[in-house]
C-alpha cells in the first residue's frame, strides 16, 4: 500500500520513489540473507532482534534513497555498517535498561514473601492496645516481654511482689487477647 503523502506528490516524484521502492527490492533480494546472518551472529541467535535490525537496516536505505545511487560495485559494505551500528545502539539501549524478568522467574516466587507493611501494621497495633493497658500493666510487660526480665527481676524492678507480677502479666495477656484475638496466641 502507498503511504498518504505518496498520492499528493507530482507524477514525477512517484516515478521516482517507485524507482526508489523497486531498488530497495531488489536489495532485499541481492542482500537480504547475508544482512541477516551478519547481524544474527551481533544478536547472539536471538532471531527475533536480528530481523528487527535487518528490517531497520532496510528501512535507512529507503530513507537515504542518495545511498542507493553510489558508484560502488555492491551495497553490502554500506548495509553491513549500518547494520552493525543499529546493533550496537540497541545492544547499548538494552543494556541500559534493566533485565526483563521472565514468566518462569515469576512463577517461581513464593507466594508468601513477608511483607514489611504487614509487620508495621501489626507492630501499630500491638502497640496500641498495650497503650490501652493500665500503667500498671504496661510496666509489667514492658519488664517481663519487652526487656525480657525474670518475674523476680521484674518485681525487684518496680518493687512490687512476685505474686503480683504474675497477677499483672496474666490479666495483662488477657486483656490483649480480648482486645487482638487474632495477635495474640492464647497461654
Amino acid at each position: 500500500m502507498k503511504s498518504p503523502d505518496l498520492l499528493h506528490r507530482p507524477a514525477t516524484a512517484r516515478a521516482s520513489r517507485t524507482t526508489g521502492e523497486e531498488a530497495l527490492a531488489e536489495l532485499q533480494r541481492e542482500h537480504g540473507r547475508a544482512l541477516f546472518s551478519f547481524l544474527l551472529g551481533l544478536t547472539y541467535g536471538d532471531r527475533q532482534r536480528a530481523e528487527d535490525l535487518a528490517q531497520e537496516t532496510l528501512v535507512r536505505a529507503w530513507q537515504h534513497p542518495e545511498a542507493l545511487e553510489t558508484d560502488h560495485e555492491s551495497m553490502r559494505p554500506w548495509l553491513f555498517t549500518v547494520a552493525r551500528r543499529l546493533a550496537i545502539d540497541a545492544r547499548r539501549a538494552l543494556l541500559a535498561r534493566p533485565n526483563e524478568v521472565g514468566d518462569e522467574i515469576l512463577e517461581s516466587v513464593p507466594p508468601s514473601v513477608p511483607d514489611d507493611v504487614d509487620r508495621s501494621v501489626t507492630a501499630m497495633d500491638i502497640r496500641e492496645a498495650v497503650m490501652r493497658l493500665s500503667p500498671d500493666h504496661r510496666a509489667v510487660l514492658v519488664q517481663v516481654y519487652f526487656r525480657g526480665l525474670s518475674v523476680t527481676e521484674a518485681s525487684e524492678v518496680l518493687g512490687i511482689p512476685p505474686g503480683t507480677v504474675k497477677s499483672r502479666t496474666y490479666y495483662a495477656l488477657r486483656v490483649l487477647r480480648q482486645a487482638m484475638p487474632g495477635y495474640v496466641t492464647p497461654a
